[in-house]
């Protein structure tokens, strides 16, 4: 087992430092007591560079690395010349491209999975949802009546691969986009044309001695974001509904009590779904499950963790072991037999941690194999080979369990499977399916307005804690919170997903969430789901009377215990379309420098949104809040109004009206 380091000998443990998860809590004692180095403790063992955390250096070219002085930024320049604001803007810039880039190769890869679907050379996967294949097509212009599914699935393959090969033009969902929201991107230049050739110009720009102006370089990088969250993210969750079905309303559980110690248990961590899709027929296969029982087991029990996990939560209410944070301690129960793995959010430390507790690691994406564990590629063309084979392995792990089981018996029920279609379907019911009641409760002042809290977690704040202190003072002043990937389960284990969470809400969203049986936490699904973020505040815009852009609506987002460049990359996205937006734990820019100016207000008075920082959960809230209650002023509906909830009989007036 791998040693820790001197510092956390030095001084008392408490696992309660570290967590507000009870159940992560408990395995960080085991690891710790067991000698198992884990993520808490390397985070607290290793300092962050604080050059580095300002993105007062630069390593891009063999003069370097330069370090400048973020307490007086101006004071030197980099070899070349370059200055701070400069250096911030190349290396910000490159962590957005590297964030898209993760999105749009997960994109990419669902849409090579839907090509050989549509093809007919892929058997083991179908289009499970027509009708949404049909509304994606109509939404960026396609035919479709009187057509068959396979051949509007043909166009609609061809159409959507422009997001990413595309080298003029816009791509096809900017289609999707409030037309005075598009109208300021062409005007600044910045409408993404294809992410293969955003995500190229970005890194050739901030390459040595070509781009130098940090305006210039920003708006790229927005366009580059923007190729992400209205391209690859988008096309990733549009794909991803279409052939395995677009999520509604589901109950399910999440944390670590949904391991079962008397089954085979076998964890899915990732983020595309082909690998859990696949995993799901192996684990319903009726000859595997007889060899478990041979095997002394009652079955197989599969869950999922981090945004593979949160997917299939939102899509089919498969349990959810814990987030990104959680991957480490779920291996020291003992109680897991195999852990499959693709790409994303992946600690090589996992490896360590497996090899302790005697659990099988196995890796399937040919782009991301660990060393120390075992590879079994996945073919989408055969994918059961696979995930039959991961079974197998876990299957004899269990007949030979070496280890002591210790499952935390802790299980948070929620709901979840909020894709923007149910949100839709659940405020205007099944025949009148409409965001007019949700505008009109924003109008009315019964909803203040919306956030988007998202993203990952992060060891260098206590783990989960700023998303649910932030998400509840959110609700608490009747803001609708709308959450993807590892805030969403941090809310869920905290037991805010559902309809009885109302009562932490203030008054008018309580009695909204009531009337429509909702919670006041809406959970949306992994990362690259927060796309259906953009596409719902795109139908708030479109349903009329919170202005004419996305910069208009009261909206704000934060990711409060961000530590990707994805994250980057989201956020960005989110800025560049007109959201106000939120970190916490650091940021990469050195206050009072033209760079940092311009992202926290220069972008905002372009017309887009702009960025925020607090560590502080209620500090945060108060951030979004002032935000909110701007845009509510300038809409001209801050004033206090007769406040009218939509029963069903209102919405039938509102149909009939129409």
């Amino acid at each position: 087992m791998e040693k820790k380091g001197k510092k956390v000998k030095e001084k008392q443990f408490s696992a309660k430092e570290f967590t507000i998860c009870d159940a992560t809590a408990q395995m960080l004692e085991r690891t710790h007591k067991d000698g198992v180095s884990t993520v808490f403790e390397r985070a607290a063992d290793m300092k962050p560079c604080p050059i580095g955390s300002d993105s007062a250096c630069c390593k891009h070219c063999s003069m370097g690395p330069c370090r400048l002085n973020a307490k007086d930024p101006y004071s030197k320049t980099g070899v070349c010349g370059a200055t701070i604001d400069t250096i911030q803007a190349r290396n910000f810039a490159r962590m957005v491209a590297s964030g898209a880039a993760a999105h749009t190769d997960h994109g990419m890869s669902m849409l090579d999975i839907f090509r050989e679907v549509v093809t007919g050379k892929i058997k083991d996967y179908q289009i499970k949802d027509p009708i949404k294949l049909i509304e994606v097509a109509k939404a960026i212009d396609i035919e479709t009546e009187g057509r068959s599914i396979e051949e509007i699935a043909k166009d609609l393959y061809e159409e959507l691969e422009r997001t990413y090969t595309q080298v003029e033009g816009e791509i096809p969902f900017v289609k999707r986009v409030p037309e005075a929201t598009v109208e300021t991107w062409r005007k600044l230049g910045i409408v993404p044309r294809g992410a293969m050739r955003e995500i190229m110009e970005t890194m050739h720009r901030t390459h040595i001695g070509v781009d130098q102006h940090y305006e210039n370089i920003t708006l790229q990088f927005c366009r580059c974001a923007l190729s992400d969250g209205w391209g690859g993210s988008m096309v990733a969750t549009e794909i991803s509904d279409i052939l395995y079905g677009t999520p509604s309303a589901v109950l399910a559980n999440v944390n670590m009590g949904v391991l079962k110690e008397d089954y085979v248990n076998v964890i899915i961590h990732g983020h595309e779904p082909n690998l859990f899709e696949s995993m799901l027929a192996s684990v319903n296969d009726p000859a595997l499950i007889e060899a478990a029982k041979e095997a002394g087991a009652k079955g197989i029990n599969v869950a999922g963790m981090c945004c593979s996990g949160t997917e299939v939560l939102s899509r089919h209410g498969i349990p959810h072991a814990g987030n990104f944070l959680s991957t480490e301690y779920v291996l020291a129960t003992g109680a897991v037999d195999a852990m499959g793995v693709d790409v994303q959010c992946i600690m090589q430390g996992l490896s360590t941690v497996a090899k302790c507790y005697n659990t099988f690691l196995f890796t399937t994406n040919p782009r991301a194999k660990i060393e120390g564990a075992e590879h079994i590629e996945l073919d989408e063309h055969n994918p059961k080979k696979c995930t039959d084979e991961i079974v197998i392995r876990a299957i004899a792990r269990f007949k030979n369990r070496k280890v002591k089981v210790e499952i935390p018996q802790i299980v948070n029920p929620g709901i979840h499977g909020f894709s923007h279609e149910y949100i839709k379907y659940a405020l205007g019911g099944t025949f009148r399916a409409s965001y007019k009641p949700l505008n009109e409760n924003i109008i009315n002042g019964r909803i203040r307005g919306l956030a988007g809290v998202v993203g990952c977690t992060n060891p260098r704040v206590k783990h989960d804690y700023v998303h649910v202190e932030l998400v509840k003072e959110l609700i608490k002043k009747d803001v609708l919170v709308l959450q993807t990937g590892c805030s969403q389960i941090a809310l869920a284990k905290a037991g805010l997903l559902v309809p009885e969470a109302a009562h932490l809400a203030g008054d008018g969203l309580a009695e909204v969430c009531e009337t429509v049986g909702m919670p006041p936490v809406l959970g949306l699904g992994s990362c690259v789901d927060n796309s259906r973020i953009l596409i719902a505040a795109s139908e708030v815009v479109k349903t009329g009377g919170l202005g004419n852009s996305l910069a208009d609506v009261p909206v704000a987002g934060a990711a409060p215990e961000w530590m990707s460049e994805k994250a980057i990359s989201i956020g960005q996205y989110f800025v560049a379309s007109g959201v106000y937006t939120v970190f916490g734990v650091t940021f990469p820019t050195v206050e009072g420098t033209k760079f940092h100016e311009l992202l926290f207000s220069g972008l905002e008075k372009m017309g887009l949104g702009c960025w925020g920082f607090a560590e502080d959960p209620y500090e945060m809230a108060k951030l979004m809040i002032a935000h909110i209650d701007k845009k509510r002023k300038a809409l001209g509906i801050d004033k206090a109004r007769e406040r009218v909830l939509f029963d069903m009989a209102a919405r039938r007036e509102m149909d009939a009206a129409a």
